[in-house]
């Protein structure tokens, strides 16, 4: 059976996912069979694997590791809709929407059992799994239902690398804090700790390590330097919250007026945003996560994200007039997934997203297209061929990337398809099911040079740059900064 290490966490955002995903890497380039496993995972950012839906964080680390994504990685997915209810999903399937307490007191079970044969399927299969808890593993107030935590530790029989993140400050206090507060058994399995975001004169740290280790017992087997390798974000806890603005990206140090924005509603059921992040690594393009109510002023293009609940979201922004201000923008306009929804005429079936029992949902009207819920859930990998049309034009060639969703959109009226069988495009505006659009460069190379030309800002050269391979960077993170030996792993 396979070596099972948990990569556990003194809270959520401390790079539990980054960490597990190097460690993957690391251990895969010195061929050795890793897999990586997570019990349970709470995230609206999610991918499409040919059994069905797993976490962005398990789809990278599968890739990191060299496999190919499968349920068994993420075996229990929820993903939050709003007003303390989430979409359970067992092995790739919709079970059903429930509330924390209907979830713990109907399919607790279920879950964990799903989660053990999981994990046991992968241990036949591969000789290490690289385990990924959820937030915090001391929280107290689950100890009796923490599955991808407690009883993964258990269950799997893992040994415990504790990721504590210092950008906040505490870190001592917060890895103390865990190991007394971790039932008895778990902090046994205890192996390591590792200090992430470090910046600054590492020796300074020295004494408060000498220190930890001399109260605990538990050895710190590295500092991980601040540093982001350019890996998906899983949790919304990156985005700002709802109602404030946050730009990302820094332009590659383009200077502002020689920069374009693009406006992204900050929608309150948001998901799949990892859409987002190509854009704001391009020169000079800066991503701007706007409140629903904010002016579109400053803006040079609005890409409308994925949304878990299309039809709240649509409301959200119609109350707050986004959609007149968005109506008025002269700009390229895209939409993705439920973005693409949300752009049409109409919405129909709508209350199968269990959002009262309204039948038809006016759309923000920009695209001649009318949605249709139903129960059945797209979940696939695809393939498309652009059209190079609308804030697409000039771009061809094959695109890639996958969709999740329930409903099926019509055209009710002209527009242009950007793909083959999929979306609808104007001059300016276009929708699409496609996520990972911007992954393409075909894609967003179009979409950054058109947006730049409705400006009328010249396009900066892009600068050279070396092969960056997000997986090796996290794999390099591993190597030079965490001492392994401890963790009995495996070293070919």
């Amino acid at each position: 059976m396979a070596h099972t290490l948990l990569v556990a966490g003194t809270a959520s955002h401390v790079g539990k996912s980054t960490v597990a995903a190097g460690l993957c890497r690391y251990l895969a380039d010195r061929a050795v069979s890793v897999a990586p496993f997570k019990a349970q995972n709470m995230s609206n950012n999610a991918r499409a694997t040919p059994g069905g839906e797993v976490g962005v964080s398990q789809y990278v680390q599968a890739r990191a590791a060299g496999v190919a994504p499968s349920t068994d990685h993420n075996p229990v997915l929820l993903k939050p809709r709003g007003d303390g209810e989430s979409q359970l999903i067992l092995d790739g399937e919709v079970v059903g929407h429930f509330e924390a307490r209907g979830y713990y007191d109907e399919h607790w079970e279920d879950a964990l059992d799903t989660a053990r044969a999981a994990h046991d399927r992968l241990a036949r299969s591969h000789d290490v799994i690289v385990a990924e808890g959820a937030g915090s593993i001391a929280e107290i107030n689950l100890h009796d239902r923490d599955l991808a935590n407690v009883e993964t530790a258990r269950f799997a029989d893992a040994d415990i690398l504790l990721v504590a993140d210092i950008e906040r400050g505490g870190v001592f206090a917060s890895l103390v804090g865990t190991l007394e507060l971790v039932p008895e058994d778990v902090r046994e399995r205890v192996a390591g700790a590792v200090i992430t975001k470090f910046r600054g004169d590492r020796s300074l740290l020295d004494p408060g390590i000498e220190e930890f280790e001399d109260r605990t017992g538990v050895p710190v087997l590295g500092v991980v330097p601040y540093d982001d390798p350019g890996l998906p974000e899983e949790d919304s806890v990156a985005l700002p919250p709802v109602g404030e603005r946050a730009v990302v990206g820094d332009g590659d140090g383009v200077a502002d007026d020689e920069s374009v924005t693009v406006a992204v509603p900050r929608l309150p059921r948001i998901s799949n945003f990892t859409d987002l992040q190509p854009l704001a690594r391009e020169p000079g393009v800066r991503v701007a996560y706007v409140p629903p109510g904010a002016t579109l002023d400053d803006a040079d293009a609005v890409v409308l994200p994925g949304s878990k609940n299309t039809v709240d979201d649509l409301r959200a922004l119609t109350d707050a007039g986004f959609g007149d201000r968005l109506r008025a923008f002269d700009g390229p306009v895209v939409g993705l997934c439920g973005g693409y929804q949300m752009l049409g005429e109409a919405i129909t079936n709508a209350a199968v997203e269990g959002t009262g029992d309204a039948d038809h949902i006016e759309g923000l009207g920009l695209l001649p297209v009318t949605t249709a819920f139903s129960e059945a859930k797209t979940v696939e990998h695809v393939e498309r061929t652009l059209n190079g049309v609308g804030p697409l034009s000039g771009a061809s060639g094959t695109v890639e990337g996958y969709e999740i969703h329930m409903g099926d959109s019509k055209l009710t009226g002209g527009a242009a398809r950007p793909f083959d069988s999929d979306g609808a495009a104007t001059d300016s505006v276009l929708g699409t099911y496609l996520h990972d659009l911007f992954v393409n460069d075909t894609a967003r190379d179009a979409f950054v040079r058109n947006t730049f030309e409705s400006a009328g800002i010249a396009l900066p050269e892009a600068p050279e740059r070396a092969d960056s391979d997000p997986y090796e960077r996290a794999a390099g993170l591993i190597r030079d900064h965490v001492d392994l030996g401890p963790l009995g792993l495996p070293d070919r």
